[in-house]
């Protein structure tokens, strides 16, 4: 009896296509965003200027999550010292007046800083689903050529409008030079 199991035992991760310049590349994402797919990845060895347009992308939430996180970093330090220096703690020397706001600039600009970096950092990590261990896209011998000289369109199963047999025929009208399914 043979130890390897049987292709149809199998589930089917992904449709693989593979091209070999980023202008096929190019042109292959905006027809995969055209015919519908939603669920599909561009790959590359280096960024492509107008990818992220061709896929259709919308504009990434990081922004918004930096500067809510500083203007939280910003209002909270200038709170947590006024109210020290007022209300908690007030403490009158040579007559400077209780909130004395120049004298809180420094705390304030450095926790608007440290809250921006924390919200940058996990804010990424949150928006792109990481830590993510494996990727079944690892699976695939062609695959590990990205980082040298050839670029992938992976299209999941997951896609409502993934059919194996269509999607395949898609990819081949896209100009792909190489085909195939990725298991899991």
């Amino acid at each position: 009896m043979s130890d390897q199991v049987k292709e149809t035992d199998k589930t089917v991760f992904a449709m693989l296509a593979e091209y070999d310049n980023p202008a096929k590349l190019m042109k292959a994402a905006k027809l995969v965003n055209r015919a519908g797919y939603t669920k599909f990845d561009a790959h590359s060895p280096f960024p492509i200027h107008g990818m992220d347009g061709a896929m259709g992308l919308k504009e990434s939430k990081l922004g918004w999550i930096v500067l809510s996180h500083a203007l939280v970093g910003f209002s909270g330090g200038l709170a947590l010292q006024v109210w020290a220096s007022s209300i908690a703690y007030p403490i009158n020397i040579g007559g400077r007046p209780f909130a004395n706001i120049p004298a809180y600039v420094p705390v304030t600009f450095e926790l608007t800083i440290l809250l921006s970096a924390f919200a940058a950092v996990f804010g990424m990590f949150f928006l792109n689903n990481l830590p993510k261990l494996h990727n079944s896209l690892f699976n695939s011998e062609n695959f590990s050529r990205v980082t040298d000289d050839k670029f992938f369109i992976c299209i999941e199963t997951e896609d409502g409008m993934f059919s194996e047999e269509e999607t395949q025929k898609f990819l081949e009208g896209t100009g792909a030079s190489h085909i195939e399914k990725v298991y899991e």
